[in-house]
């Protein structure tokens, strides 16, 4: 059975901190909505009582580079500080889909634009900590490529260009991690995108062949970053570290009329199946990078996630953790409703945050069960 290595905890809190520029042209942010950016060091002792001693977090561009060349960390040092002060190993996203209002995200000069800053952020890690720092560069590279690239849900709100929006953020990705390396050789990258299933509606062929190239679309950020596909865009396996998987309790469904595919439903592929199939493509150690359900279905689907993985790294795997995503509860993209998603909830006027009963009793069942691979190999020895 595969006994993880990489992570201070298996399992781990994820903060949302997604801050693009929706369809309107409102600006989210969601480290403030949250309260976390005022609370961090707060939520980090708190996750610490719960055995979440890593956790993904992230940066918000667009606050740090308000002009070009020009950083200001305000917005992140007391982040940096508080999780290094309380031994807290973070993950942390560089671009989560947003970006500065004075950058054309079409241009090269993106690229060149995210390498200086990625160069700057790892700069900065290195002088204030002597950890080994996680970086994911632009989350979701095929997500946002979808979303802002073909549908106009949000930036940058284009339609039938999504290919050449991954494309774009590949080389970003690329050029962000070589940059990184040149500051600090030893930094490790996350990859995150979603793990999804696709199935025809019916048995005809044209419509089951539609099905299975959408199905296969979910590789090709991944292709391309490690050279596979595309290899123009400067991807070698060099650029492929940790894969970075998201899965949610709708992520499998019908090609064509769109509806979830149901877990006690046949046609419902196995969790661990997924797993399996992206370890052989690649042979990359994998994270569960982000998971969860709303309101009374939180246990039950970490129970059903964590059972996944078991039986994933029991087949060989290499599973490194399961990342609680988000760990607060938020406020919807759309609508701005209270979305019950997270272990804490909103925080008080002193930063306390009513706990989910079910979801913490779950975490710590699942724990246990996954403590004898913990204690297996040290972490320290791990990294050494």
């Amino acid at each position: 059975m595969y006994q993880p290595t990489l992570f201070k905890s298996f399992f781990m809190g994820g903060f949302e901190c997604s801050n693009h520029r929706r369809s309107d042209g409102r600006r989210l942010d969601l480290l403030a909505a949250t309260g976390h950016d005022r609370w961090a060091a707060h939520d980090y002792s708190v996750l610490h009582r719960h055995g979440l001693h890593s956790v993904r977090d992230g940066l918000r561009w667009h606050l740090i580079e308000r002009a070009p060349g020009q950083y200001d960390w305000s917005s992140f040092l007391p982040m940096l500080q508080a999780a290094h002060r309380q031994g807290t190993q973070v993950i942390w996203d560089l671009c989560h889909y947003g970006w500065p209002d004075d950058i054309d995200i079409w241009r090269p000069q993106f690229v060149e634009r995210f390498a200086r800053y990625a160069a700057a952020v790892a700069q900065l890690v290195k002088d204030e900590t002597n950890a080994v720092p996680f970086y994911a560069p632009l989350n979701e590279i095929s997500f946002w490529a979808w979303a802002g690239g073909d549908e106009a849900y949000f930036n940058p709100m284009a339609r039938g260009r999504g290919f050449e929006l991954k494309h774009q953020l590949v080389r970003a990705t690329i050029a962000a991690m070589q940059a990184i390396r040149d500051v600090e050789p030893r930094a490790r990258f996350v990859q995150v995108d979603p793990a999804i299933h696709v199935v025809a509606s019916n048995d005809r062929p044209g419509p089951q062949r539609e099905a299975e190239r959408f199905r296969q679309s979910q590789f090709e950020a991944w292709d391309m970053l490690c050279g596979e596909r595309w290899s123009g865009l400067g991807g070698a396996p060099e650029y492929l570290d940790v894969l970075g998987v998201n899965y949610y309790s709708d992520n499998q469904w019908y090609h064509g009329d769109g509806r979830t595919i149901e877990r006690d439903n046949p046609d419902y592929r196995p969790f661990k199946g997924i797993l399996s199939e992206i370890w052989q493509r690649y042979k990359r150690p994998l994270l569960i990078a982000e998971t969860g359900a709303e309101g009374d279905l939180r246990g039950d689907w970490l129970r059903y996630v964590s059972e996944q993985a078991g039986l994933a790294m029991q087949r060989g795997v290499p599973v490194e953790g399961i990342c609680l995503y988000p760990v607060l509860d938020y406020p919807g993209w759309t609508d701005e409703r209270h979305c019950p998603v997270g272990l804490l909830g909103f925080p008080d006027e002193n930063g306390n945050r009513c706990v989910h009963v079910g979801l913490a009793d779950e975490l710590r069942l699942q724990q246990m069960r996954f403590s004898q691979l913990s204690a297996a190999r040290p972490f320290a020895e791990a990294l050494s």
